[in-house]
């Protein structure tokens, strides 16, 4: 087996708490097996225009406490082609690179199956704070986001507290009920929407706050998830049904930001590590994932066909404990 020389890292997509900790390990990795890595910044934007640089164990000291990520990430239209592609190969082969470790999403998961297809070996390491890629039960920064978000509700509650009204946090999550339904349920909300469930006004708003003011409850908290369609509406419809005072916050940025959790630096640490082996031992084409708390390996055609699921455990738990 022929020994691998140089590989590439870059982050794609949204920017997630973690990444850093995850570039670092695939530096550090790298550099014990003696095999060069060269940072590619913006992501694809940056592996088609050759912004492309060496990365040493030095230049990735003191970083892993930091959110974002130092290499930078951006989306390119330019890369969905299947001549952006070949350019892409084209450069990654000009600097050397016999493979590419991808830090991001499902869809930074599908330009290194394109990159696969036209040659280039390619190993996702799934980032994103949405956890919502279905062939890993983890993904870096989830952690870090629902933390962060945990924090901001239980600072809301004390102000719903005092003034005895209804807030509604929105969190994000377009397509993804997962940072919704895991701070709904570690701060005890009355209601959780999500998009993957429709609503219904009555049954999953109505009624758990109904409930609660049957204990003489007179503050209440609804996670909502950004995605969900018309969930703007909720705030008026909830004034005027409940006759309570209702407020809404959207979190935003917020949750993208922030020095990661421990479990993210330790995840992000091993899941880095293990790309990197992969691709010393010629394999490539493939997503890392976890699995019973274990990182393991998938095919990355194979990883793209698994439909994405909700937990409906999670589910059916946050019904039972919102009465």
């Amino acid at each position: 087996m022929q020994k691998v020389n140089t590989i590439g890292v870059l982050t794609s997509g949204g920017d997630a708490p973690g990444m850093n900790a995850a570039i670092r390990s695939v530096v550090r990795t790298a550099t014990y097996y003696d095999i060069k890595v060269m940072g590619i910044r913006k992501g694809y934007e940056g592996l088609l225009h050759g912004d492309i640089d060496e990365l040493t164990a030095r230049d990735v000291s003191d970083t892993m406490h930091r959110g974002g990520t130092i290499l930078q990430t951006a989306r390119s239209k330019e890369f969905r082609e299947i001549d952006g592609v070949r350019r892409a190969v084209s450069t990654a082969r000009y600097f050397g690179l016999e493979g590419i470790v991808v830090i991001g999403g499902d869809g930074s998961f599908r330009g290194a199956r394109d990159l696969c297809m036209e040659g280039m070996p390619a190993v996702g390491v799934p980032g994103t704070i949405d956890n919502d890629i279905s062939c890993t039960e983890y993904t870096i920064g989830f952690d870090t986001a629902i933390n962060t978000a945990k924090e901001a509700v239980d600072r809301i509650r004390d102000t719903a507290s005092s003034h005895q009204r209804c807030n509604i946090i929105k969190v994000m999550g377009r397509a993804s009920g997962n940072i919704a339904l895991n701070v709904g349920i570690a701060t005890g909300a009355e209601a959780i929407v999500i998009p993957e469930k429709e609503l219904d006004f009555e049954k999953d708003i109505l009624y758990p706050i109904n409930q609660g003011k049957k204990r003489n409850k007179n503050h209440f908290i609804i996670i909502l998830a950004e995605g969900v369609p018309h969930g703007d509406d909720l705030e008026q419809r909830i004034q005027e049904a409940v006759g309570i005072e209702t407020r809404t916050t959207t979190l935003g940025y917020l949750q993208r930001g922030g020095s990661p959790t421990v479990v993210d630096r330790v995840n992000a640490s091993k899941m880095g590590s293990y790309a990197v082996t992969l691709l010393k031992d010629g394999i490539g084409n493939r997503i890392v994932g976890m699995k019973e708390n274990k990182v393991y390996d998938i095919d990355i055609y194979e990883a793209l066909e698994i439909p994405y699921k909700i937990n409906e455990d999670l589910i059916e738990l946050s019904k039972i404990l919102s009465i």
